[in-house]
């Protein structure tokens, strides 16, 4: 099992259409793949259909210490082998508990073990705040993808979160490694086009070589999360971006190749 942390801590970057697309690309390919919803804003689980009230069992239910387990806590989806846990609005009542609940810092990690046989990826939709569900997620992940907006002040949130990710790096004493996915790119723009080129020139290949472009259409959730896989501009860029990704995973000239 392969879990990727979905993080930046900027907001309004496209984590939540990143997770959902890649998701559901792996699983259109035939991979076991469960989504973890961590946003207290549960978008993701909004985009499932899911209602806020009643609460639905979902992620916060790790952190409780009422023994509650990925397996029980995953509902089945529209697309075939794709899973979902929910997100709750009490998630955001854990960074309290944090400082007195000793634990936690791991809680996801643990849960993620005891069902690693049954899933080939886990996707984690992160909130953009830096706190105990961030970390987390990056504590337990093998690898962080960090969508970024293609503009300057897109570029100063996201070296905060790769200076985060190397934190966590050196407190778990294993590699975390680190790969850029553009986002909502405007070519039309000279900010969009420089900012595109100043990410490339300074992280290199950690950069998707191309970029996600807006496209309206990717703004409907609901159809991303529907049985029939959607069409368009954003949802083809996403797929080539899933080939990058998944060719940086083995190596070799593929990485280049694939997009």
């Amino acid at each position: 099992m392969r879990a990727w942390a979905i993080a930046n801590q900027k907001g309004g970057v496209g984590k939540t259409t990143t997770s959902l697309c890649l998701a559901r690309g792996l699983a259109d390919a035939g991979h076991r793949v469960l989504l973890l919803d961590l946003d207290p804003h549960a978008s993701l689980t909004r985009a499932f259909g899911i209602p806020a009230d009643p609460p639905p069992a979902g992620t916060h239910d790790l952190f409780t210490g009422s023994g509650a387990n990925l397996l029980e806590l995953a509902r089945y989806t529209a697309i075939p082998d794709l899973q979902l846990v929910a997100a709750q609005a009490a998630l955001a009542t854990l960074e309290r508990r944090g400082a007195t609940q000793p634990g936690l810092g791991l809680a996801l990690g643990r849960a993620l073990h005891a069902v690693r046989e049954l899933y080939d990826y886990v996707l984690m939709d992160c909130p953009p705040t830096l706190g105990l569900l961030m970390v987390n997620a990056l504590a337990a992940a093998d690898r962080l993808i960090a969508p970024t907006q293609t503009d300057p002040l897109a570029l100063h949130g996201l070296a905060d979160m790769l200076r985060t990710a190397e934190m966590v790096e050196r407190s778990r004493r294993r590699p975390l490694p680190r790969q850029v996915l553009p986002t909502l790119f405007d070519r039309r723009t000279r900010t969009g086009v420089q900012s595109l080129y100043e990410l490339q020139d300074r992280y290199g290949e950690r950069v998707w070589p191309y970029a996600i472009p807006v496209d309206t259409r990717l703004r409907d959730a609901a159809a991303l999360a529907a049985a029939e896989a959607p069409e368009g501009r954003g949802v083809d860029a996403y797929r080539r971006a899933l080939k990058w990704l998944l060719a940086s995973e083995s190596g070799g000239d593929a990485q280049r190749e694939a997009a």
